[in-house]
């Protein structure tokens, strides 16, 4: 049997960073063995509460021949510098997203796990989803004719219900508010359904909360060939509500967090239920596999560099209010 990889979960300052912990210690193929945090309390904590090591020198733990690789969720602001760290130290990363909030960041952070040949793979946990399998195949059949509107909607209401700490809300260390966060999802299913890079950003953002980041947002984006996508995000909407409306020239979908919906084309007038398969192996399974066979995770970081590349120009149109332009 192989022996388990030796995973230490870097930073306790995300919401996710018990997941990717949690799942270091479950997966059979990984074995958490030890925790930093640059909040000695919350780390010590976060270490008791998982049975293994709190290490306060960071570089200590990275420079230790025994460790395998390390979950990165810190603030975003410190995701460059310690995901660089570890690559450095020769340490596989797995990370929370965003990957970097600058498209040259996120590009430097790449070169620099290529070269050093470890393996760096972000958590886009809505990609292998049951639910986006499914709605890839649709477009792949090409049930739904030529895709002219995509909206994707993901709210939930930690400010409202207090349970999204207030730390989220320092522009300083989250880099942003609702959206390059929450808003993180819609933008990569977009990317996924419209099978093309947009070429244009437009965002309002919005502060309900009086916060100095934004607690909601609306984004629009068009693709070449004329199709409009739409993308959703609030931290202050209640009760949680996630949902995809894709509109075709031949059909339409839609998933409404629970059921998924089909009509025209083949499907006929009016509505058809479509069972939602099993999801594939998430974005942890996969940094295990590729650590294992010494593969790039391409199309994870594709999404990635592009889900930054979005980002980065929704902020810019919200301060400037103007559209954007990608190249």
């Amino acid at each position: 049997m192989t022996k388990p990889l030796t995973i230490a979960a870097i930073g306790f300052w995300h919401v996710h960073a018990s997941d990717y912990a949690t799942a270091a210690q479950e997966h059979p193929g990984t074995e958490l063995v030890a925790i930093w945090d640059d909040d000695e309390q919350r780390g010590r904590e976060a270490a008791a509460s998982y049975g293994v090591e709190f290490v306060a020198d960071l570089d200590e733990l990275l420079a230790r021949p025994g460790l395998d690789g390390v979950t990165v969720t810190t603030a975003t602001n410190q995701h460059r510098d310690v995901i660089l760290r570890a690559i450095a130290a020769g340490k596989h990363v797995f990370t929370e997203k965003v990957l970097a909030a600058t498209v040259a960041d996120a590009e430097e952070l790449i070169a620099a796990a290529s070269a050093a040949r470890v393996a760096l793979v972000v958590s886009l946990p809505r990609l292998y989803d049951g639910y986006t399998q499914a709605i890839s195949r649709l477009l792949d059949e090409g049930a739904l004719g030529t895709l002219t509107y995509s909206r994707v909607r993901l709210t939930h209401d930690g400010w409202v219900a207090g349970w999204l700490p207030d730390r989220f809300g320092d522009p300083s260390a989250a880099l942003g508010g609702a959206f390059i966060d929450l808003g993180c999802h819609p933008v990569y299913l977009t990317r996924l359904f419209q099978r093309a890079e947009p070429l244009t950003v437009s965002a309002a953002f919005g502060s309900i909360t009086g916060r100095a980041v934004e607690d909601n947002a609306v984004v629009t984006e068009t693709f070449p060939g004329g199709a409009i996508g739409v993308l959703e995000t609030s931290v202050v909407a209640a009760p949680h509500a996630f949902g995809i409306e894709l509109r075709g020239t031949g059909g339409a979908a839609i998933y409404d967090g629970e059921r998924l919906l089909v009509s025209g084309g083949r499907y006929g007038e009016g509505w058809s239920e479509l069972p939602v398969p099993d999801g594939v192996p998430g974005a942890f399974d996969q940094w295990v596999d590729h650590i294992h066979a010494g593969t790039v995770a391409e199309d994870n970081l594709r999404h990635a560099l592009e889900l930054t590349r979005v980002v980065e120009a929704a902020s810019r149109s919200a301060a400037t209010s103007r559209v954007v332009a990608l190249g």
